[in-house]
């Protein structure tokens, strides 16, 4: 790894008994950037993620996180990131506030309350840092989610679908609050079923599709593997959607069987 690559990822393999869910990924991700690792369900988001947060093995192939190697130096992978799920983490019998002051308490962190003041600011949530957790929207309870996820300074984060279920509102206020953590420096690795997500938020795009990356590249530089389409003598330039479509031969009907649901059904999930 350079000290300018974040993570790095090559030749991944793993399967459940027949199930080959990686196939020999590969990717690097730039410090500082977003990249957005986007594929339909089933395609081996999410098993690429736990690979990379420690919790779970690979059958083959390498990755390291800030330069260090996720099974020989696991606890130094496991210091250096944060990991936010599909489904918001927070308490909802505590306040925003009090679910912040936890999480510093529980990093050992000095002035809690001060850090989970500074986070309630960052993320436009300081009125309602008062309130209970259960009281929030979709959308804050995520920037709260979020902003637990900051506390330590970790220099990597994963987002793993972190707005599957959102209203379009509530989306947006996530897609904000994701760039918020960019401009402080933050690595983010995105994954995600939504074009619109990774079109907005991503400074590279993987493609992952029957377990291996199918594309790798900037918005523009996917848009150019489609030629433009002329609708009534004017050229209409591909969206990252018709890529998406083109390159995976899929369409927005078809529902992949979800890799989490075969490695339960094979009781090897990740150990």
């Amino acid at each position: 790894m350079t000290t300018d690559t974040a993570i790095k990822v090559q030749g991944l393999e793993k399967s459940y008994k027949d199930l080959h869910v990686l196939r020999g990924v590969d990717f690097e991700v730039a410090r500082g950037s977003i990249f957005a690792l986007l594929g339909s369900n089933g395609a081996g988001k999410t098993t690429v993620v736990r690979i990379l947060a420690t919790l779970l093995k690979a059958d083959a192939g390498a990755a390291a996180v800030a330069g260090f190697d996720v099974i020989g130096q696991a606890q130094k992978v496991r210091e250096t990131i944060s990991l936010t799920g599909q489904f918001a983490a927070v308490d909802e019998v505590l306040t925003g506030r009090e679910n912040l002051v936890l999480i510093a308490q529980l990093r050992h962190l000095p002035d809690p309350g001060g850090i989970a003041d500074g986070l309630l600011a960052r993320f436009s949530l300081t009125e309602a840092g008062s309130r209970k957790a259960s009281t929030y929207s979709g959308g804050m309870r995520r920037r709260l989610d979020i902003a637990m996820s900051l506390i330590g300074n970790p220099p990597v984060i994963f987002l793993d679908e972190p707005t599957t279920g959102l209203d379009p509102a509530a989306r947006i206020e996530v897609w904000d609050a994701v760039k918020e953590l960019t401009r402080g420096g933050t690595t983010v690795l995105l994954t995600t079923q939504y074009l619109d997500e990774a079109e907005q938020l991503a400074d590279r795009i993987a493609i992952l599709h029957k377990g291996r990356i199918i594309v790798n590249g900037t918005l523009q530089e996917l848009k150019q593997l489609l030629p433009p389409a002329k609708v009534e003598y004017v050229e209409k330039q591909p969206s990252l959607e018709d890529v998406f479509f083109a390159l995976t031969g899929e369409d927005d009907t078809e529902t992949p069987a979800d890799e989490a649901s075969a490695a339960a059904k094979t009781g090897k999930e990740g150990r």
